[in-house]
């Protein structure tokens, strides 16, 4: 049995992972990154996951701020229930330039996600989830490598930005299997990929 790869990843109204002014532009994002909604998404996307995979950027970014959520007795439940997931799991980092792996339970890979992930999903057990990685994301659908899409879509549109989807990829159908709706309008989404 293979295993299903998951992605999760936020995007705005008009399609966006960020806004005009590039990567660091998650205006757009970060407000509803803490909702009720939002932190219920977070409690699902890791279950019956094994595989944690990111790019060189956003490990960096999770391993400094996750690890100290899994230590913090106050935090909220949800989010401490993926950092202590996030903390065990195995953990696929792609990067080019670094030379050791960033936290426990990582490993460094350098290649194309396509066929590292194809050869991850024919092994192992467990889902692997692709967790705000677009880098790898994109890859993986233009490979129709992804199973299961969590999104969360914030009820903005910044007119510029970065899309997740582009021209090209493989025409593919989609079942919605959850939705559920916040009070400020943002939606967690997931869609499964019929085969």
């Amino acid at each position: 049995m293979t295993r299903n790869v998951r992605v999760n990843i936020s995007l705005t109204l008009d399609g966006h992972y960020n806004g005009p002014d590039g990567p660091g532009d998650m205006g757009a994002i970060i407000p509803f990154a803490v909702t009720d909604v939002a932190r219920n998404h977070l409690s699902r996307i890791h279950d019956g996951a094994t595989t944690a995979v990111f790019g060189r950027g956003n490990a960096l970014g999770f391993v400094g701020y996750w690890s100290t959520v899994a230590e913090d007795e106050n935090a909220d439940p949800r989010d401490r229930g993926y950092a202590k997931w996030l903390v065990d799991a195995e953990k696929v980092v792609f990067s080019r330039t670094l030379t050791e792996a960033p936290w426990d339970h990582s490993h460094v890979v350098e290649g194309d996600p396509a066929a590292v992930i194809a050869e991850l999903k024919a092994s192992g057990t467990g889902d692997i989830l692709v967790n705000t990685a677009p880098s790898i994301a994109k890859p993986l659908l233009a490979a129709d490598l992804v199973d299961e899409l969590y999104l969360i879509v914030t009820p903005v549109i910044t007119g510029g930005g970065d899309r997740l989807f582009e021209d090209g990829l493989p025409a593919t159908h989609w079942t919605l299997t959850r939705q559920e709706v916040g009070e400020t309008g943002e939606m967690a989404l997931i869609y499964t990929r019929k085969r």
